[in-house]
């Protein structure tokens, strides 16, 4: 408080007098001063606890609604196409809102803040980010501005997020990495082994009937070896694309490695998963590819449905095992496992 009172005294230019009008408001400077570092301290407590996109957005999007409404914040990075985007909108105006941010991400941007009068009625301010890899952090609000005071609150804000969002950008990056086969973009081993479990608890749940195809091409060894592994890439990744059409987005698709590829089907019985099992035999035979001796390119395909007795890595060995029957049947075909007798529910067709 000393001396707070000798550099007032300096600053009034009067020797000996004190200018308590200078006290008091260097004294509210420093309250001001007090309060914005706790909210910048909160601000990062909050965001130490997030590691995704997802979730940095949302903590800054909590940190915020106490201090400005709004109806949107999200970041959106247009180098690696991934944006997030959290709403506090409802029903229809929340799929509005939610284009209005995509379109919003479409417009070219130029400065370091960028403030937009409105955009179909709500006040946009975007801030880029080259620090965050480029990205763009965008609030979409309706009513009045922001005020001075909380607009710079908010860029000091802003610059506190860019580190968690450059990190949290390349966790993700990192994820993709570990669940998405490079080759295909289809999900990977470890995906399967992290999810079949949650499979196997909503049949028991639902009392609902599960079907595992394990597929396998047929000749493709000798294509990779002799139309070397271009074409073999190729080969995958165009059954890998039919195979993405043909199931559902609630199917669990997995390349397990090499040739070999899993598919589980949630309410689904046998008989259902047998006539999408033979859809995909003659898809992959309509692919047209050869070896030089011209033999076709074809899949094996294995069923086998789940029982609650049966552990998943039981299951998976029986739809192998299935498998192994339909390559010495003749190979480019369809063999199914007599079910065991259990009561579920009728599965829905694919």
């Amino acid at each position: 408080m000393q001396s707070l009172m000798q550099e007032s005294i300096v600053e009034s230019g009067e020797s000996g007098a004190l200018d308590f009008n200078q006290i008091m408001a260097k004294l509210d400077q420093y309250r001001k001063q007090s309060e914005e570092l706790v909210l910048m301290n909160e601000l990062h407590t909050r965001l130490a606890g997030a590691f995704d996109l997802q979730g940095m957005i949302e903590a800054f999007s909590v940190w915020l609604m106490p201090l400005v409404d709004h109806e949107v914040v999200a970041y959106h990075h247009p180098d690696k196409d991934c944006s997030q985007v959290i709403c506090s909108c409802h029903g229809p105006e929340r799929r509005r809102v939610l284009q209005l941010a995509q379109k919003f991400f479409r417009q070219p941007k130029k400065d370091d803040c960028l403030d937009c009068a409105t955009l179909e009625g709500f006040k946009v301010t975007c801030w880029n980010m080259p620090r965050a890899e480029t990205g763009l952090l965008v609030l979409l609000q309706k009513g009045t501005e922001i005020d001075q005071n909380k607009k710079e609150l908010m860029d000091g804000a802003v610059a506190v997020m860019e580190g968690p969002l450059k990190r949290a950008v390349y966790y993700e990056e990192l994820v993709e990495q570990a669940t998405k086969d490079s080759l295909t973009g289809l999900a990977n081993r470890r995906v399967y082994e992290d999810r079949i479990d949650s499979f196997l608890e909503r049949a028991k749940r639902n009392k609902q009937p599960m079907t595992m195809a394990s597929l396998d091409l047929d000749n493709f060894k000798k294509i990779n070896d002799s139309l070397g592994h271009a074409q073999g890439d190729r080969v995958l990744a165009e059954v890998a694309m039919l195979l993405s059409e043909t199931v559902r987005a609630s199917d669990l698709l997995v390349r397990m490695g090499g040739d070999e590829f899993v598919v589980v089907l949630p309410n689904t019985d046998l008989s259902a998963a047998q006539k999408l099992a033979n859809r995909i035999c003659k898809a992959v035979r309509k692919l047209g590819f050869r070896t030089p001796n011209g033999e076709q390119l074809g899949i094996s395909i294995g069923l086998a449905q789940w029982n609650p007795r049966l552990s998943s890595a039981e299951w998976l060995q029986r739809a192998d095992e299935v498998l192994y029957q339909a390559k010495a049947d003749g190979r480019n075909r369809v063999c199914v496992e007599k079910p065991i007798a259990v009561s579920t529910t009728e599965s829905t067709e694919h």
